[in-house]
């Protein structure tokens, strides 16, 4: 049985003994930091497997980069890969824009997002892996650019639920674009009047309480 800081793991393909020695070389301060990252990444998903490129360990999800971690001699970093994942942690404001990484510099555990948020944000990732919506930042680089898609008109029975719900109406107009236009895309995308029509009750509800479009991957 290998040890980690948390606890104990089983060692398994999924584990490399790069991964290892690459902590084992860090300054005191950051190994519990990867530790940590190391732990809640496997957490997330015990399909994840490491290896090293560039000098660093990085997570694979089906031949997807997961993301990375990184040692300095005063702080630490973890950047997430795929652009949906990107966009998301700017809806959550834990993105850091200008920072190494994705969450800015880690010189202890507790610059860390609390381990229900990490654990959360991580498993989107995977899931957004699993639905074939990733993107990852090469591809991005590299993409053709497209002409905008058109935009998706709020269906007028939505507007109507808003409208008579002020709660919801003022928790909808204070969420960022994107959150408004998950909404409004989800309700609109309903084949049936009657799965619309459940939507848009949900949805009202929802937004009611303050809740995101994916407000249950923000808190499992």
């Amino acid at each position: 049985m290998q040890t980690y800081r948390s606890g104990t793991v089983s060692p398994t393909s999924s584990f490399d003994p790069r991964v290892d020695a690459y902590i084992a070389k860090a300054r005191p301060f950051a190994q519990p930091i990867l530790f940590e990252i190391r732990e809640l990444v496997h957490k997330a998903s015990p399909a994840v497997a490491e290896t090293m490129k560039w000098s660093r360990p990085f997570f694979e999800y089906r031949g997807s980069i997961l993301g990375n971690m990184s040692a300095f001699n005063e702080h630490c970093s973890f950047g997430f890969w795929g652009e949906e994942i990107s966009a998301l942690l700017r809806d959550m404001k834990v993105l850091k824009p200008g920072a190494m990484g994705s969450l800015g510099r880690l010189t202890s555990v507790d610059d860390l997002p609390v381990k229900k948020e990490m654990l959360s944000v991580l498993r989107q990732a995977v899931a957004f892996i699993d639905k074939g919506e990733y993107t990852s930042p090469i591809a991005a680089r590299y993409k053709v650019a497209k002409a905008p898609s058109p935009a998706v008109k709020a269906p007028p029975e939505f507007t109507k639920a808003l409208k008579a719900n002020k709660k919801a109406a003022a928790a909808f107009a204070a969420f960022s674009p994107s959150c408004r236009k998950e909404y409004v895309k989800w309700i609109a995308d309903a084949k049936r009047p009657e799965t619309r029509d459940k939507r848009i009750a949900t949805a009202v509800d929802w937004i009611g309480e303050g809740k995101q479009r994916n407000w249950k991957y923000q808190n499992c």
